[in-house]
């Protein structure tokens, strides 16, 4: 059985893309994130022979090797990578700090090509046509006050997206970018209500994007429908103009 890797897995729009890929697709879906939480714990239940958990620090992206070799390769080849696991270093960048903005960019930008590499590497040996989805970010588009640092790894890995769309497309692997737009999730809490509703009201739709519609456009991007489609950027983000 083929597989398919989803980091971040445990909340939010992991959560949505596993549950999604579990009912759409036959695929054999491997979940990537620190620790477990009630939604493993419950894929787990549900769909023992379809879905598996690893607990793995994405902020060691040295450690990827290790990570392919010893969990991901025994578990058949691999058909299809979801990069959704990311930090959110909020800040002005007139106050960055290296250690955290260091930790951003190995999780959201170094881990993201490691893994890449070995999915990519997997699929060469087992010749399979697979696809890359990375998850990016409205705030590559369109500026948010102390979002730049976050904005920078975003902006990172649709650059890696798109070049490697060019490598691997004549290996039939595609590579392609969701850009969600703001959603209602643990990496929005913090926010205050009247700033929610400013960047909503700035949205064509006035209201947060959907995590199923963002889920459901990762999957139809894995998906034979979109065979044609690669080293794109599709934007799902209630028309943030």
């Amino acid at each position: 059985m083929q597989s398919v890797i989803v980091t971040g897995d445990s909340r939010g729009l992991g959560t949505a893309t596993v549950q999604a890929l579990l009912a759409e697709t036959e695929y054999q879906i491997i979940g990537i994130s620190r620790s477990e939480s009630e939604n493993t714990e419950e894929f787990e239940e549900e769909y023992p022979d379809r879905y598996c958990h690893i607990n793995f620090d994405l902020s060691n992206p040295e450690k990827i090797s290790d990570l392919y070799q010893e969990e991901l390769k025994p578990r058949g080849p691999i058909y299809g990578l979801v990069n959704n696991a990311a930090m959110a270093y909020d800040d002005l960048v007139t106050n960055a700090s290296v250690s955290p903005l260091e930790q951003m960019f190995r999780i959201n930008v170094l881990s993201s090509i490691f893994l890449s590499k070995f999915s990519l590497r997997d699929m060469m040996l087992n010749r399979t046509e697979g696809a890359l989805v990375h998850v990016s970010s409205v705030s590559t588009a369109t500026g948010y006050k102390g979002l730049s640092m976050y904005a920078a790894t975003k902006g990172a890995l649709e650059a890696f997206s798109l070049n490697t769309a060019r490598e691997w497309g004549g290996r039939g692997i595609r590579s392609n970018c969701v850009v969600p737009g703001f959603m209602n999730t643990s990496m929005t809490d913090s926010l205050d209500e009247d700033v929610k509703d400013r960047i909503y009201n700035r949205t064509g739709l006035g209201e947060p994007t959907q995590q199923a519609s963002v889920a459901e456009t990762i999957v139809f991007l894995l998906s034979g429908g979109a065979s044609s489609i690669t080293g794109e950027t599709i934007r799902v983000d209630s028309g943030t103009l």
